[in-house]
């Protein structure tokens, strides 16, 4: 019977982040759209801010929950790796939202559209919202593959990001009076996907642990 409860328990907590994966996945689709569009969407800026708040309240039910099995209960060896890797995820989806808001949060000032669409930023955020969404499909489906998948995809992230800081040297080099602060912000966008990205990588490595060991 405890046992049962146990599992049942482990269950829910699959739930819980497959659900705090989804709201993440949006919140990178919302990224997708507003740079897209380029022009500050202010919809899109409260479903962010709302995702990540409930990103935020998720990964603390999340957690309390684990630490809760894992002192009250006596996980194997298996379920612990589960539990570990879980509480590893929810911080790394956690953190996904909160740039996801940071992002958009920069187009409030933002007033240059041109000059955002001639850089690769739709590009490198097209690639991250994949990484994003298989890190966690990776995780629902227990599939090392995919996850290995996400793990190689982080190379082209990187380089686009190269690409974008030289575009960003262009953009100085040829800046004209008053540009000087939405090239920073552009700078910023791409970092802040490029770590996006680097916790998906995160999320990948922790669904093989869980998986492998």
């Amino acid at each position: 019977m405890m046992r049962e409860k146990f599992i049942a328990e482990l269950n829910k907590l699959n739930t819980d982040l497959i659900n705090m994966g989804s709201m993440c996945e949006e919140a990178v689709n919302c990224v997708y759209h507003q740079i897209d569009s380029g022009v500050f969407d202010k919809d899109i800026y409260d479903r962010t801010n709302d995702l990540e708040k409930m990103t935020d309240g998720k990964e603390k039910e999340i957690e309390s929950a684990c630490l809760k099995l894992i002192f009250s209960q006596q996980p194997v060896a298996s379920d612990l790796r589960f539990i570990s890797a879980v509480l590893k995820m929810i911080s790394d989806l956690e953190r996904i939202a909160d740039q996801t808001f940071d992002i958009v949060d920069l187009f409030k000032e933002f007033k240059n559209v041109t000059m955002i669409r001639g850089t690769d930023l739709k590009e490198m955020c097209k690639v991250v919202s994949t990484m994003v969404k298989d890190s966690v499909d990776s995780f629902v489906k227990r599939d090392v593959k995919l996850a290995k998948e996400v793990l190689d995809r982080d190379k082209q992230v990187n380089e686009i990001f190269d690409k974008v800081k030289n575009e960003v040297v262009s953009l100085i080099i040829s800046r004209k009076d008053g540009e000087g602060e939405s090239i920073v912000d552009i700078l910023m966008i791409a970092k802040y996907l490029e770590r996006i990205g680097d916790h998906s990588t995160n999320i990948a490595e922790s669904v093989i642990f869980a998986v492998n060991g």
